[in-house]
């Protein structure tokens, strides 16, 4: 498993590439992607402590392994200040089947969009909010 929280990118195709090469049957990555939802966004700014998020996100990933037998799994989550399009977070899971393989990934994504340790905040022309967390994410979660 690989865990990171960094300020700097990452290469989809090597991380992918990594995971091809645990014996899996199957590989499947999600990238997040900055947008520009309301119009005006300069960047977004993400915080988090890090210690507190590491720990976090390696329990996760330790239990989504477990869970589905992976035989590998990446997630990368970027902090910092972030422009539109630029890549924000990473999560790839390799497994002896597919299905296994879309549900943990699946899973890891719903715990990152609601419970996973990192304050984000849109910086527009016009101000700068805190983004606030979504029910429909929360409710995400709430089948795993």
């Amino acid at each position: 498993m690989r865990v990171a929280v960094q300020a700097d990118d990452f290469d989809l195709a090597a991380e992918a590439a990594a995971l091809e090469r645990t014996g899996a049957g199957a590989v499947v990555t999600f990238t997040g992607i900055v947008r520009d939802v309301a119009g005006g966004l300069r960047w977004m700014e993400i915080e988090h402590y890090p210690a507190m998020t590491r720990s976090a996100l390696e329990g996760i990933a330790a239990q989504a392994a477990e869970r589905w037998s992976l035989t590998g799994a990446t997630v990368i989550h970027r902090y910092g200040s972030l422009a539109p399009g630029a890549r924000i977070m990473m999560v790839a899971t390799a497994s002896a089947h597919r299905r296994a393989a879309f549900e943990a990934a699946d899973f890891l994504m719903d715990y990152l969009k609601s419970r996973a340790p990192f304050w984000k905040k849109e910086v527009r022309e016009d101000g700068a909010d805190w983004v606030a967390a979504k029910d429909d994410d929360e409710a995400a979660l709430g089948r795993w």
